[in-house]
């Protein structure tokens, strides 16, 4: 019997593709702590300041790119699979295209606000990276529309490890923010080639692209949600810059990199698997159980125990003069745990075709997490971590409180019913 279970468990989706986006993430997080302890050895706190302010508005902006077309790949019928991937390959062109111009008038408004010019090259330099991603992006909800997870996961993982590993190198040879950001752009050709390798697809001739409307009212409310969840993540980054000035960023984007990271890398590779599985189980209520149950175990055991770990480990990896940051890398890990309560929610609701619940959730989360922060930023960044985690906890629970209870409540054993799919 418990063979059997071992078995089951082994051969189900959601855990061969968790397996291999943790492996992935674990790669990439290993390459990634080598470029934190760099960044504490060879950068100063402004220098690393600088290089998170250009990040955090580089990916509020990169959010944009979220539009929910690949997924609309995913769960596109086999009927229409031709019409609407070829729709979705034009729609990615003139979508990245605009989003490039955008970055880099962006970058050019802030420097000519009043911001500095590294400012604007840097934003300048993470905006063409979109335009490596319009020739893999099909490709990419091919392969896991087919579940070939293991094989975007490791194309995934060798972009970010090239890009991990040439930071490395380049902080340590030429220490600036610039050695930063470059590596981003310079590793974008991993991932495209790898994911045009993964599937062979070029758009039907003889096929009429899908309309636009099979597009707009899911990519809408994608878009809208992918933007609010990258202001959410950032919007802390934004105000402990405005309020507290670049240094006091530089030293909480230090402490939000050694603490989350690790956590983060694992709830991403949860969150980016549970979609497609959600969306292909024949049993959404049991695929939401298992799912919200491997995902709030996993997150809780590696944060907590990352949080306990932290007065220990920060002075070790990364240097004597990061010691008095460790109290604060110890609260950021545990934000980790809500956060994943909410991703799953809002992966079953958009699973689910719920779109627009998820989007009107994610901002009253947001609006009282970033609040928060805003009220607390004054106090300091101590204060801000606590502040953070208690809205965060609280906001992410009550609007994940009827799909928990949905998975785990009374009626949670009835299986394919239609009236139990939705909420």
């Amino acid at each position: 019997m418990l063979r059997q279970k071992i078995a089951d468990a082994a051969s189900s989706p959601l855990l061969r593709g968790a397996s291999a986006y943790l492996a992935s993430e674990a790669a990439a997080k290993v390459s990634r702590l080598a470029v934190v302890v760099a960044m504490a050895r060879f950068l100063s706190p402004l220098e690393i300041g600088i290089a998170a302010a250009a990040m955090a508005g580089s990916d509020i902006l990169k959010s944009l790119a979220e539009n929910g077309v690949g997924q609309r790949i995913i769960i596109a019928k086999d009927g229409e699979l031709d019409a609407v991937a070829k729709r979705a390959h034009q729609i990615f062109w003139i979508w990245c295209t605009l989003l490039t111009v955008l970055q880099i008038a962006v970058g050019a408004g802030v420097w000519l606000a009043g911001g500095s010019i590294m400012t604007f090259a840097l934003m300048a330099l993470l905006g063409l990276e979109y335009l490596f991603m319009p020739g893999g992006l099909v490709q990419c909800a091919l392969a896991m529309r087919k579940g070939m997870l293991a094989r975007t996961a490791a194309v995934s993982g060798a972009q970010n490890v090239s890009a991990n590993l040439l930071t490395v190198v380049l902080v340590a040879l030429f220490p600036s923010p610039l050695a930063v950001v470059l590596p981003k752009l310079m590793s974008a050709p991993v991932w495209l080639i790898g994911m045009r390798r993964l599937v062979h697809w070029r758009p039907a001739p003889d096929v009429a692209p899908a309309p636009l409307s099979a597009f707009t009212r899911f990519g809408a409310s994608v878009l809208g949600i992918e933007f609010v969840k990258a202001l959410r993540a950032q919007a802390d980054k934004l105000i402990v810059g405005a309020v507290l000035g670049t240094e006091a960023l530089g030293i909480y984007f230090f402490a939000f990199n050694a603490g989350v990271g690790i956590s983060t890398s694992l709830a991403t590779a949860l969150s980016t698997v549970l979609f497609p599985y959600l969306s292909t189980s024949g049993d959404r209520v049991l695929a939401l159980k298992r799912g919200l149950t491997l995902a709030m175990t996993a997150i809780t055991v590696v944060a907590v125990a990352q949080s306990l770990a932290a007065s220990s480990y920060v002075s070790l990896v990364f240097g004597d003069k990061w010691a008095s940051v460790a109290p604060l890398v110890a609260i950021l890990c545990l934000t980790a745990i809500p956060n994943m309560l909410w991703s799953v929610t809002a992966q079953w609701l958009r699973s689910g075709g719920r779109a627009e619940r998820e989007l009107a959730l994610s901002l009253i989360a947001g609006a009282v997490i970033t609040a928060t922060a805003f009220v607390a930023a004054p106090y300091g960044l101590t204060t801000l971590a606590w502040a953070t985690l208690t809205a965060a906890t609280i906001a992410q629970i009550a609007v994940s409180l009827p799909v928990l209870a949905k998975a785990f409540g009374a009626n949670a054993g009835t299986r394919n019913n239609p009236a139990l799919q939705g909420a």
